[in-house]
């Protein structure tokens, strides 16, 4: 039988002689890098706080060992293996002195022969890391240089992209053991790949299992193949290396994304027989969908629509980057608390960004069972690619490892060649500086999708996010398939949403900074101001300030301290997002999806993400559970000055129900009001247009009933040029279990109404946020904290700002 030993202790690193720490060996962490094991030693100060990310600059431009030792007992094997999960990026590995593998890929794994270089009792195993930046310089001067979105060289070695800083990342181009390393022992043979492709047929839910094999001798073997109680054997003769089983199973369940039902997964195993001897086993779950893209012209231009088990689906989704900059930092309970933290959102639909990683076997097996759809990308970003030797090898070995790899999970739907590369050949002034040097095309429109259909043949695949669906058309073509919409953020007010009509969004996103807590992490400024140093640092986007400034100026009253700017920049991130998809939302059908930039940050840092570095709720995570629900109401402006009432259920019942609205004057008086009897159909949308005495006049506003319909509001003018009187409300505190609820009773309308408890105690929650009341109307907040609830002072103080607050407050 074959036998797996994982070598994860007694490892230490060290730099090469020139290095300014660890000069000498240090403990390592396995998996791990070295920046991780540099802090764990003290010897670098936090890359996450002030500029700490300038004192390991230097850690990326050195060359890195790592060693062990560990002891091997022998025996009749006829394959003895060192597998590594994760080298990153270019690695000499050597054992007792012998080089026995090379790596320069850190998206695929390696397995090693042994045989020859081990021994037994003691073994020295070393794995030597080459600077990533020393490989990727020297690949650019010999193929030639290429443009990238960023001054750095990572488009020249098949490490994430990200490493090397982004628009929301910190420059930590390290190198490590990123992911499991073991000794792996067997006889006679073993399996070296399973692929199951899962489809349904007649009823049935069929598994046909593609199987790899490596031998070392001619010995006869059999196949035992399982999928849900139901097997099938198969002979394998001498010589034979692949096999291809098919089981079926009767009347299987479906696999559904979460908000469309259940998420069954049903056991599949393939076990290596010879004889009576069991040799090696393989097992996974697997779940029974089908899914499609139909991107077939029609009418409009061409839809990017898609489906699961034959039904169209709405995608209520949310970009995805590594959750931490240390990419060994993050465990299978850190991805479930994200993930439950999409779910709780609406979102459905997570796309794994080209400029990260392939995420690790946890992610995928959550999103399975939280029924959360994965879109991927092949990981390329921004950037032109060479498609020159060593790198079409490598992208092809990569590519293949990752399709085999993630072909189990239900949850994986869409592969993708690439993140905006074709569209930077369009725009980005590439074309000039390539000349005749190749850049990735031959990636995305030939190498990618043979792979896809070779080593997969159940996914769709789509060339580039985003794509317009031919070469021909401009690759960002609002009519045709995917578009990123940035010119927003980069250029224009976030009400300019509304001018798009796309089929489908895959990317769009308006900056915020962190919560309190998570500032108080990343920076010591005093006092704490948007421009201080460190502030400013933790600002990674071109000009973000700025841009951040000019939405404030276009719809909030002037910040009159740091206070005021914190919580105004995150109320207008969360409006901005809001009313883009709520305007994307009522054009349904003809737009088919909306893919926020971003839900999760990878360490504390200003950017457009939901959920900040420290895993805390920004206000926009809160707006998205709001516009991602299955039933909501949204005012759209229509034509020169008119409002319409859209209504769209995205649930599986028919809406029957009473919307009730009123019209009132800034102080909060209801001078109109509106009752509309609704039945819409399910997965359908309907609207009204408001006219005579309902339709609002200037300075006036629009607000829904709160109690037994989706709140939506329409405001004729902006808070800065509202006549709002000062808000006042009464505010009370009452024990819970596990915290305190406030109920608070508007004497005046409140904006957008937020409690902040972290200020008061870093890991206290919120259950809600971004409330609009009129007088009268009353909401209860529940804040989760046991701190604050056994402080009488901390309690009091969640009554007052600077934690509860309104914009007119």
């Amino acid at each position: 039988m074959s036998a797996k030993r994982t070598l994860h202790e007694g490892w230490t690193v060290t730099g090469d002689p020139g290095t300014p720490a660890a000069a000498e060996p240090i403990p390592a962490t396995v998996p791990g890098e070295v920046v991780s094991a540099l802090l764990a030693a003290g010897l670098v100060a936090d890359p996450y706080t002030d500029e700490g990310e300038r004192g390991v600059a230097w850690v990326g431009r050195r060359d890195w060992t790592y060693r062990t030792t560990f002891t091997y007992e022998g025996g009749d094997h006829d394959g003895v293996d060192l597998v590594f999960d994760g080298l990153d990026t270019v690695a000499r590995v050597s054992l007792n002195g012998e080089v026995v593998g090379e790596s320069a890929n850190m998206h695929r794994r390696y397995r090693f022969d042994a045989r020859s270089a081990i021994r037994q009792g003691a073994n020295d195993l070393e794995v030597a890391f080459t600077s990533p930046y020393a490989y990727a310089e020297a690949q650019r001067d010999r193929l030639g240089d290429r443009p990238n979105a960023y001054d750095e060289p990572g488009n020249f070695i098949r490490k994430a992209a990200c490493n090397f800083g982004w628009d929301w990342g910190p420059n930590l181009a390290s190198a490590g053991i990123w992911r499991d390393v073991r000794l792996e022992t067997w006889r006679t043979a073993r399996i070296a790949e399973v692929v199951p492709r899962t489809s349904l047929e007649g009823g049935q839910g069929i598994v046909d299992f593609a199987i790899d094999l490596q031998r070392a001798g001619e010995a006869d073997l059999v196949l035992v193949c399982t999928a849900g109680g139901h097997t099938a054997e198969l002979p394998v003769p001498a010589g034979a290396g692949t096999a291809q089983v098919r089981v079926a199973v009767d009347d299987p369940e479906l696999w559904w994304p979460h908000n469309r039902g259940g998420q069954p997964l049903y056991d599949v195993s393939v076990t290596l027989r010879s004889g009576d001897e069991e040799l090696d086993s393989w097992s996974h779950r697997v779940g029974f969908r089908t899914v499609e893209l139909d991107t077939e012209p029609d009418a409009d231009g061409r839809p990017y629509v898609l489906k699961i088990n034959g039904e169209a689906v709405w995608v209520k989704g949310v970009n995805w980057i590594p959750d931490e900059a240390l990419f060994s930092r993050v465990d299978a309970a850190r991805l479930e608390r994200r993930l439950r933290q999409a779910v709780a959102a609406g979102i459905d639909y997570v796309r794994i960004w080209g400029g990260g990683v392939y995420e690790s076997e946890d992610f995928y097996r959550l999103c399975d069972e939280l029924g959360l759809m994965v879109g991927q990308d092949f990981l390329f970003a921004c950037a032109a690619y060479p498609e020159e030797e060593p790198f079409w090898s490598e992208v092809e070995a990569e590519a293949r490892d990752n399709l085999a790899r993630l072909a189990p999970h239900p949850s994986l739907v869409t592969w993708t060649g690439n993140n905006e590369n074709i569209w930077g050949w369009h725009d980005w002034d590439w074309q000039e500086p390539l000349g005749e040097l190749s850049w990735g095309a031959g990636y995305y429109h030939d190498l990618l999708p043979k792979l896809v259909a070779e080593v997969d043949g159940t996914r769709p695949y789509w060339p580039g996010s985003p794509y317009s669906g031919v070469r021909e058309l401009h690759p960002n073509e609002p009519a045709h398939a995917s578009v990123h919409i940035w010119d927003v953020w980069n250029q224009e007010d976030y009400a300019h949403y509304r001018d798009w009509r796309p089929r489908f969004v895959a990317e769009f996103g308006y900056q915020a900074p962190p919560t309190w807590a998570t500032v108080r992490r990343m920076t010591t400024d005093e006092p704490l101001q948007a421009e201080t140093p460190n502030m400013l640092w933790h600002q990674k986007a071109a000009d973000g300030q700025a841009k951040l400034q000019r939405g404030l100026d276009a719809h909030l009253p002037p910040v009159r301290d740091f206070d005021d700017w914190l919580y105004f920049t995150q109320v207008n991130q969360a409006r901005a997002i809001r009313l883009g998809i709520e305007h994307f939302r009522s054009l349904q059908p003809y737009c088919s999806g909306a893919v926020v930039w971003q839900l999760n940050d990878c360490w504390p840092v200003t950017s457009w993400a939901a959920i900040d570095g420290e895993e805390r709720l920004k206000p926009l995570w809160y707006a998205l559970r709001d516009v991602y629900a299955d039933r909501i109401a949204t005012f759209q402006p229509y034509g020169e000055d008119g409002v319409k009432l859209v209504v769209v259920n995205d649930s599986a019942e028919i809406w029957n129900g009473v919307i009730g609205f009123w019209k009132c004057a800034p102080e909060g008086r209801i001078t109109g009001r509106a009752l509309l009897e609704i039945r819409i159909d399910a997965r359908d949308t309907a609207e009204v247009v408001l006219e005579g005495k309902v339709a609002p006049a200037p300075g006036e506003f629009l607000v829904t009933g709160r109690e037994d319909f989706p709140r939506a509001t329409w405001f004729t003018k902006e808070d800065k040029d509202m006549d709002w009187p000062t808000a006042r409300f009464t505010a009370e505190t009452a024990a819970v279990d596990g915290g305190v609820a406030v109920t608070v009773t508007a004497d005046t309308v409140l904006r957008d109404l937020c409690l902040f408890p972290d200020r008061l105690d870093p890991d206290a929650t919120v259950d809600k946020a971004l409330v609009t009341l009129i007088p009268g109307e009353q909401v209860v907040f529940t804040v989760t904290s046991e701190a604050i609830a056994a402080s009488p002072e901390l309690t009091a103080a969640l009554t007052a700002k600077p934690v509860l607050r309104a914009i007119n407050d």
